[in-house]
Order: structure tokens, then C-alpha cells, then sequence
């Protein structure tokens, strides 16, 4: 069988190479290929164009990057509607794969979305555009399915495959010999994102933060994970705004990262369901361009933005956007969660019962839920 899928960025490339996962255990012999990572290319995956392509941050660097994305994406159509894939699977990105879906399904080939926009957030209206691009659409927080029958759109509830992915004890102790960390080390991981454009907006003010960390208390120790091939951008904004300081810098592994700190600062995205998977503290610093927050907050529907404190409906965690995300707020909230163990441990609590919710076997279930819209 041969499928047609496309991922963007690394947190799209992470939950497409786990569906393939369990796509290749229950029909042997899938071929897939589309736009992908590295990620899914470990999983026999064939990019005819890579992920990266996709990662753009905020309205105005999309519009930079317009001409050819959308060159891409027609090409990739064309391609396609000559080629006539069993289905298309679209995995997140959004704005990217609807149009693209809406196009094949109505050239009557089968389409299916993974990663339910976040419609219950901002941008509701996407809701309609769903029913003429998804033939099913496979959410991940079980609120979601109803939300979309509403508006005629067929979802499943498959649950989060990072939860199944992230053991429910975090392996403390192996991952912080593994980073080289002694035992009784204080540690702060530092996660600014994984798009260029995200993490010249956000690593220069957290890297501030640890700055000023330093200062107060000098035993702390840094780490930062980063995405394969960004160490030339962050390693001189560690050098302009983090000199001195003890940062150990890491490519990927970011997992280990979270698995191995007592709190980590860190951008707002999927990243935030990772450090809540690991039952890690964390305060959620974001920055944008402008003109691209001006538009963005103005769409909101809740007052939150990171994924713990929109699936807890409550600020278990601080959030510190735009103008917020500067060195000293970012460095005292940090100190916030060092200082108060009570704090943290009932925030521990709280991310183990979320944990359970999304523990659903998500590439098993999801792969059903494909095979069962590919026998309709």
C-alpha cells in the first residue's frame, strides 16, 4: 500500500514517525512518502521535500516564505493526482495540508488529518474548511471529536503518541548520566523552539534569564537542546547573551533533557506537552513578531496558550508572552519553582493524571481508525 503524507517542523516529524510506526505493523509492506523529517525517514519514509520547508513562525515570516510554499505545495498536488496514493495523510500543519486535502479529496482521493487544528483556541472558523478538506480527522485531546461532528466532520479520539512514547516515571537518574549531570546537580533546561525564526525572537531573552540565574545563584547548571543543524544560530547568541555561563549545549536529545531537569524554560508548542509528560516545571516564555502577535492575540479564544494550561483549563504553569518574555520575569519565575517543592509536587500530580487521559495506544488506534476510512 502506498500513502502520501506530509509533516512540518520537528514536533510534526515526531508524531508522523510514530503513526508509521503503527501504520507498518498493520499493513507490511506500506510505502509512504511526501514532505517529512528525519524522523520519519528513519522509519522508511521517502521525502521528496524536507520538513523544514514548512517551518515558519508567526503571519509575516509565512509571508515572506509564500511563493514557495505554495510552489511546493502545487507541485506536491500535481504529483499526487498523477500518482493516486491509496490516501493522504496530512499531520498537522494546518495551514498547509487543508488546502492541499481539499484539493484531492475533491479529485475523489481519500483524505485524512492528524492533529485537529486547534480550533477550540483560535481561528474556529477553520472548523468548515475541515468538512470539505478531511475525510476523518484523528484528534488527540478527547474533547475534540465532538467539537468537529458539530460542524459534519468524522474524527476519532486516538490519544497523544507522546504519552505512549514517554514512560509515566521520567527516567531521572539514567538521563542525567547520560548528559554527564551529577545526581544532586540543580538544573535548568533551556528550550527555545526549533524554527529559525522562532528562536531568534525567543533564545536571546531566555538565554538573559539564565544570565541572570547565574548571577544569583552560580551551582545551577544549563543545558539546551538543539535541533539538528541550528548550532551555527545558537551558538553565537549564547556567546552575545549567555557568556559565562554554564550551558551545555546538546544536539536533539531533548528528551533526555526533560527527563533529567528540575525546571525547564521554555517555548510555547508541543514542546510544553513533552516537559508536562515528564512531570517537569516550567514556565512558557513566547515572542513574536509584532504584527504577527498583534493578529494572533486577537484571534484567542482562552487565556492560555500553552498546551498543560489549555488540557488543565487552569495557569498550572506560568506563561510569560511578548512584551512578558523578558530575562527578569523569565529568571524569577524560574527561581518560583526552585524555591516552593510543595508546588511542585502537586504539579507532579496534576501532569500524571493528564498522562493517564492521553495514554491510548495512539499509533495502534489511529492506524484502525486509517484503516478502517481506507475500507469505507
Amino acid at each position: 500500500m502506498r500513502l502520501a503524507m506530509v509533516a512540518g517542523e520537528a514536533s510534526g516529524d515526531l508524531l508522523a514517525s510514530l503513526l508509521l510506526g503503527g501504520l507498518q505493523a498493520r499493513l507490511p509492506g506500506l510505502q509512504a512518502a511526501g514532505i517529512g523529517g528525519p524522523r520519519m525517514a528513519e522509519a522508511g519514509f521517502t521525502a521528496w521535500w524536507p520538513s523544514d520547508k514548512l517551518a515558519v513562525h508567526g503571519y509575516v515570516e509565512a509571508l515572506k516564505h509564500y511563493r514557495e510554499i505554495k510552489g511546493i505545495r502545487d507541485a506536491l498536488a500535481a504529483r499526487l493526482l498523477r500518482e493516486r496514493p491509496a490516501a493522504f495523510v496530512g499531520v498537522d500543519a494546518p495551514d498547509f495540508n487543508l488546502g492541499l486535502e481539499k484539493t484531492l479529496k475533491a479529485a475523489g482521493m481519500r483524505t485524512i488529518h492528524f492533529v485537529c487544528p486547534s480550533i477550540w483556541a483560535w481561528r474556529g472558523g477553520r472548523a468548515k474548511k475541515m468538512a470539505a478538506s478531511c475525510d476523518h480527522v484523528l484528534c488527540l485531546f478527547p474533547f475534540e471529536p465532538e467539537l468537529l461532528r458539530a460542524h459534519g466532520v468524522a474524527a476519532s479520539y486516538v490519544g497523544h503518541p507522546l504519552a505512549d512514547a514517554i514512560p509515566l516515571e521520567p527516567p531521572r537518574a539514567a538521563a542525567r548520566a547520560a548528559l554527564g549531570l551529577a545526581p544532586d546537580d540543580t538544573v535548568v533546561a533551556l528550550l527555545p523552539g526549533s524554527r529559525r525564526a522562532e528562536i531568534r525572537h525567543v533564545a536571546p531573552p531566555f538565554l538573559q534569564a539564565a544570565a541572570r540565574l547565574h548571577r544569583a545563584r552560580p551551582a545551577l547548571r544549563f543545558v539546551l537542546p538543539m535541533a539538528p543543524g541550528l548550532a551555527p544560530l545558537i551558538e553565537p547568541l549564547v556567546a552575545a547573551h549567555a557568556p559565562g555561563v554554564p550551558l551545555q549545549l546538546v544536539e536533539g536529545r531533548s528528551h533526555e533533557v526533560l527527563a533529567a531537569c528540575d525546571v525547564t524554560l521554555i517555548a510555547s508548542g508541543t514542546a510544553t506537552l513533552e516537559a508536562a509528560l515528564f512531570k517537569r516545571p516550567m514556565v512558557i516564555g513566547y515572542a513574536l513578531h509584532p504584527l504577527s502577535w498583534q493578529i494572533m492575540k486577537r484571534m484567542r479564544y482562552q487565556p492560555w496558550v500553552g498546551l498543560p494550561n489549555i488540557l488543565l483549563r487552569d495557569f498550572v504553569v506560568p506563561e510569560l508572552l511578548q512584551h512578558d518574555c523578558r530575562a527578569a520575569p523569565l529568571a524569577d519565575a524560574v527561581l518560583a519553582w526552585l524555591d516552593d517543592p510543595p508546588r511542585r509536587e502537586a504539579l507532579v500530580r496534576r501532569f500524571e493524571d493528564l498522562h493517564l487521559l492521553l495514554r491510548r495506544d495512539t499509533a495502534r488506534t489511529a492506524s484502525e481508525a486509517i484503516a478502517q476510512v481506507l475500507q469505507a
